[in-house]
């Protein structure tokens, strides 16, 4: 019995690499290099203080829960759900998946990229980005949907997003990060998933064992978490730009107008990049974990008596 790779998988899992690295790559170029994308980062910022005394109740929780002992719990409910459905190979692929992404972040913002005082600064001058805290959650949630079964997958997907852009966006909340901070912790977390899809076709499938019933799920969830990033996306870049012509003006507004638009604008904006993620996510590694008949190429045996 011979199993090719699955070439789609494989080419689905380039694609969410090469848009992980370019992503990640043009958030620090823009937001970071930038004194436009500076000011808009920084306005944003201070934009969170809007509402922050009644909604940090709600959040902190959320931040507390990253920590050491959370990845840890987190690679251990991933490898026993793995290894219960004997794959092995999907237990490493999620370990490789949280450690290689946490890595990554930490590299990039404290050896690789630094933040040039282009502007008024506002909050910490170090470079913040991407986000620990956020990439911690968001590997978290790739994880789980990674080592899942196929019918289980799409819900795990719509958790998994909601998980990740809540804690991103509890971030912003507190103060600890601008939204470009949270846009390339995730798109460094669509890098690592899109690896992790590579390996996932290049492996051995297992053999169809029938209908596969959760094609349909897919395509509805798939289907709301694009459209979703699409509609998030748009209001995002509509409040983008209305904050930019608010800065021709004045370099440094304080209207509560200005900063609340900036805020919305940067949360629509961590919301669409999180949708699009794990729409991507997940349809990359359903095609590439499908399961495929066996290789019919070869005659079939003949029965015994019959023949030679």
């Amino acid at each position: 019995m011979h199993y090719s790779p699955r070439l789609g998988g494989t080419a689905l899992g380039l694609l969410l690499f090469a848009a992980g690295a370019v992503g990640t790559w043009l958030t620090y170029r823009i937001f970071v290099t930038t004194t436009t994308g500076q000011r808009l980062d920084n306005t944003a910022l201070r934009g969170s203080a809007i509402g922050r005394g009644r909604l940090w109740e709600w959040v902190e929780p959320v931040l507390a829960i990253v920590s050491v002992p959370f990845v840890i719990a987190v690679l251990g409910a991933t490898a026993f759900i793995a290894l219960a459905r004997r794959r092995p190979l999907l237990a490493l692929q999620a370990i490789i998946l949280v450690g290689g992404a946490n890595l990554t972040t930490q590299v990039l913002k404290y050896v690789v990229w630094t933040r040039p005082e282009l502007t008024e600064p506002v909050g910490s001058v170090a470079n913040s980005l991407p986000s620990g805290h956020t990439t911690v959650a968001a590997t978290a949630a790739a994880a789980l949907l990674l080592v899942v079964p196929r019918a289980a997958r799409p819900p795990v997907a719509v958790l998994a997003a909601g998980y990740a852009a809540l804690t991103g966006l509890s971030t912003m909340v507190g103060g600890w990060h601008r939204p470009s901070d949270v846009i390339a912790a995730v798109t460094v977390v669509l890098g690592w998933a899109g690896l992790t899809t590579i390996v996932t076709a290049m492996a051995t499938p297992e053999p169809s064992t029938g209908r596969d019933r959760s094609l349909r799920s897919t395509a509805v969830v798939t289907a709301a978490l694009f459209a979703g990033s699409a509609a998030t996306g748009t209001l995002a870049l509509s409040a983008l730009i209305r904050v930019e012509n608010a800065l021709a003006g004045d370099p440094t507004p304080t209207g509560r107008q200005e900063l609340a638009t900036a805020y919305a604008g940067g949360a629509l904006g961590v919301i669409a990049i999180v949708s699009f993620t794990y729409a991507a996510m997940l349809v990359a590694h359903q095609v590439a974990s499908r399961a495929i008949a066996a290789d019919r190429s070869s005659p079939p045996i003949a029965p015994e008596g019959r023949g030679r």
